[in-house]
This record gives structure tokens, sequence and C-alpha cells, in this order.
């Protein structure tokens, strides 16, 4: 992709994700006087408090000595893109939104989650993020493989305890049900949608097994020597990495080639590596 496209795709993805997430806060949140989570959270607190600033405003004021953080740990062309989703998101928060005609206040916390963690997923998934919360996620995500939604979820529920004693307690536990939501779909949306499938194929015919992995999927096998348990057997075990969609295909062939085959697939966190990695690209 050309310079010039990459920079509008991702400033695309940032809007979008933005405008969603916006709709959330003006049309679900703040109607229904939800507490929220983040620099967000903040800022709509301060609304609460201050009617009269702007929850744009109060979140581009909020942000601007957080920065500094980003600067520091993360690269200059992610600075300079959450800086862009920053100054998005407190744009598009100025703007009028209709009230969502949810009535039933753990459906809008529902929908609230789910707006606010596609949207904020979908912000993630470019080069940059909407705030400083975002950017600390990010740094734990790169130093200690923690994944987004987690770090933002932890801080959140802090940042509710906090508040608790100042708004009913039903307010905070419809806010924690719209966190929780979010942050599953967050996740789902940064690295559910490229998850990656381990499998451990233990079989008779790994040499066939071996050659159609490598040949028709294109991707790598390691063979481990094992030894059977039982039968003392010297054993020849397959490791390999593939996308759901490939483990479909994988499945077929060692079915036809070993129906007896022993085969265990788990889910992976995060992959390193060519062509089959799945890390975010922060």
């Amino acid at each position: 992709m050309r310079p010039l496209l990459r920079v509008l795709w991702n400033l695309l993805l940032i809007f979008i994700g933005t405008v969603i997430v916006s709709a959330a806060v003006k049309g679900i949140l703040i109607p229904k006087q939800f507490l929220a989570g983040g620099i967000p959270g903040l800022a709509v607190l301060v609304h609460y408090i201050f009617p009269k600033f702007p929850v744009g405003l109060i979140f581009f004021v909020l942000n601007v000595p957080a920065f500094a953080i980003g600067w520091i740990f993360v690269s200059r062309r992610f600075f300079l893109y959450s800086l862009a989703g920053m100054s998005i998101f407190s744009a598009v928060l100025l703007w009028p939104y209709p009230v969502i005609p949810i009535h039933d206040l753990i459906l809008s916390a529902l929908t609230a989650g789910i707006m606010i963690g596609v949207g904020a997923g979908i912000v993630l998934r470019s080069y940059g993020t909407m705030g400083s919360l975002g950017i600390l996620s990010v740094i734990f995500f790169k130093r200690f493989s923690i994944r987004p939604g987690n770090t933002i979820l932890t801080f959140n529920v802090l940042l509710l305890l906090s508040a608790a004693s100042r708004f009913p307690l039903e307010m905070v536990l419809y806010t924690l049900i719209h966190l929780y939501v979010g942050r599953h779909f967050m996740n789902l949306v940064i690295t559910g949608l490229s998850q990656r499938k381990s499998v451990i194929v233990v079989s008779s015919q790994w040499e066939k097994i071996s050659h159609k992995i490598m040949n028709e999927l294109q991707r790598g096998v390691t063979v481990l020597p094992g030894k059977g348990g039982f039968t003392d057997q010297e054993l020849h075990i397959l490791f390999t990495v593939v996308t759901f969609n490939e483990l479909v295909s994988l499945k077929g062939f060692i079915r036809k080639l070993d129906p007896r085959a022993f085969v265990v697939v788990t889910d992976t966190l995060e992959v390193m590596g060519k062509n089959i990695g799945n890390q975010p690209h922060w």
C-alpha cells in the first residue's frame, strides 16, 4: 500500500471507530447517566459535575499531559496517529447524536459495551489509539503481552471503585456490564479475527501429513521425537501453526491419511513469525 493511501486508511479506521464510540457515549451513556472508563470516563464524570463543559473539550484537556508518556515509550508513528485519534475523538464528541431508543438499562449497557468495544477495536486496528489509556495498554501489550482489553478493564474497575461513593451503586454495576462486554469485543476485533491455531499431530503417517502441510498449506512444520508411554515405541510428533480457515483443510487430509491420528488443537494468544505471525503492528 502506498504511503498516502496507508495514512488515509489509518485515519479512516480512526474516524469510523471514534464515531461508533462517540455514538455510544452521547446516545447511551450520558442519557442513561452511566459511568464510563478510561480518560473518556473521567471526562464524563467531570461533565456530570460541570454540565456546561462539553465532553469533547474535557477529554482533550485531560489527554494533553498524558501524551508525554507516549512520546517517551512508543514509536513516533504510533504517537502521531494516537494524537490524531485523540483529536478526532474530541471533535466527534462535540457532534450532536440522537439518543438510542433502548429503555431497558441492562440492554442499554450491553449495547453500549458492544459499540464501544467494536469502535475502540477498530481504532486499535490502525496505527494509533484514541488517547492516553490506549497508549498505556499498547505499552503493556508490547512489554508484557497483556491484552489491551485487560489493561483497560483493570484501570476502569479501579476508577469505578473510586467513584462508587459518589454515584448510585446501580449505575456502577450497569457500567461494569458495558465495560466487561466492551473488553471482550475489543479483544475480538484486535486479535480474535486473526486468531492462529497451534496443532500437534501424532501419527504413523507423519511424513505424508508433513508434506501436505508444507505443500498444500504452505506452512512450516516442526518434527519432534517422542516415545509412546504404553507401547514404548518411538514416535514422530508434528507441530505447526495455521490460521482458522486452514484448520478445516488440515483436519480433512489428516482424517484421509490416518483416521487414527491423535490431534490436539489449541488457541494461541499471539504468534511471532514470518507469514504466520498475528501480532498487532503498533
